[in-house]
């Protein structure tokens, strides 16, 4: 490619015309320069047009480049404004729970201190109603039971939970509680359970008590035969005739020993205790067994009058047809004597003064 100054030089040879004159020459050359200047001038300004294209044409290329970027950045700046605005939501949400929550705890709080400041305040009252419930049952169990044991036990354990609590207001309560206390041991009570084994040991030894009927048929005569062994005294050294004479003299005794055995006189209290018949005396021995058990389900019925009635019914037959000199007949009507003694009715003592003092105290006075 000829070059620029080349170019010049062949358009301006081709353009002059031949030397004339000095003067056309000089203008010739002079209007030589001046194309050459304008061409130079138009190359120039040719060269910073191209430079200029290209300048815009880069400048073209870095604004669309710039604005991809711009609208890939637009893009994730949308993007990230749309997860900032989901994130702005969720927290505030989030915010809303916490405060609910927030909001809930302060009242859960509220109600918890309330009910802390209930219990403190109540617990006087709380101690008051147990033990005052526990009494109350104790006294119906007593009352069920017969016996003293739970409504002491009951007492006891109150004392000693008042002991531990050691509340000034409440040592009136004590008070009362002591003096129930000793009142109840007081109170001498019959042990049920002790009556009944007593009873039992009774209807067993029912069948080994000897009756006085059968008593009085086992005696033996009240005496023995005299003069029986007189014959065989003289045996060994008289003669027969002698022993003739001595057996005439000695049936009359003999035969009067015998008739004297056939009869018994004896002083009896109960003369139809001598009467019974075999028979007669299984069904003595059944019948008492049912006076004695009907005994002890009266006392355990807690009907003391109908037990004592059977236990003298028992009593009067055991003195009257069984035999008052046997051993075992004694220790039978001992422990019949025993039982009818301890089974009495006995007012189970209340804890009233105890009662009074929770009821007062409850008030709170």
């Amino acid at each position: 490619m000829p070059t620029i100054a080349a170019t010049v030089n062949q358009a301006a040879s081709s353009a002059a015309p031949p030397p004339s004159a000095p003067s056309t020459s000089r203008r010739d050359a002079l209007r030589n320069w001046a194309l050459i200047v304008a061409s130079v001038v138009a190359l120039g300004a040719l060269g910073v047009g191209w430079n200029t294209q290209q300048r815009l044409r880069v400048l073209e290329k870095e604004l669309v480049k710039r604005q991809q970027d711009s609208q890939g950045e637009a893009a994730q700046a949308l993007l990230l404004a749309k997860q900032a605005q989901d994130a702005s939501r969720e927290a505030g949400a989030r915010v809303a729970l916490l405060d609910a929550r927030v909001s809930e705890a302060a009242l859960q709080r509220t109600q918890i201190e309330d009910l802390i400041q209930s219990l403190a305040r109540s617990r006087d009252e709380n101690v008051v109603a147990d033990v005052d419930a526990a009494l109350r049952v104790a006294l119906q169990q007593s009352a069920i039971t017969g016996s003293t044991e739970p409504l002491l036990q009951a007492l006891q354990q109150a004392d000693d939970r008042l002991a531990r609590y050691n509340q000034p207001r409440l040592e009136r309560v004590r008070r009362a509680l002591a003096r129930d206390l000793d009142r109840v041991k007081a109170v001498g009570v019959s042990d049920l359970s002790s009556l009944t084994l007593r009873l039992d040991e009774l209807v067993r030894l029912v069948d080994e008590l000897p009756l006085l009927a059968a008593t009085e048929s086992r005696r033996a005569p009240s005496a023995a035969p005299r003069g029986a062994s007189a014959p065989e005294a003289g045996a060994s050294g008289a003669s027969w005739n002698d022993h003739l004479v001595a057996w005439w003299d000695a049936w009359p005794v003999r035969l009067w020993e015998e008739m004297r055995s056939l009869v018994r006189v004896a002083r009896v209290q109960q003369p139809e205790a001598l009467l019974l018949a075999p028979e007669q005396m299984y069904f003595l021995r059944e019948n008492l067994k049912l006076r004695l058990l009907n005994a002890r389900l009266a006392l355990l019925s807690r009907q003391y009058a109908t037990a004592q009635a059977d236990l003298r019914d028992a009593q009067a037959a055991l003195e009257r047809y069984f035999d008052p000199a046997s051993r075992r007949v004694q220790v039978a009507s001992e422990l019949l004597k025993q039982v009818a003694s301890q089974a009495r009715q006995v007012s189970l003592p209340r804890p009233d003064e105890t009662l009074a003092a929770l009821a007062a105290a409850a008030a709170g006075r």
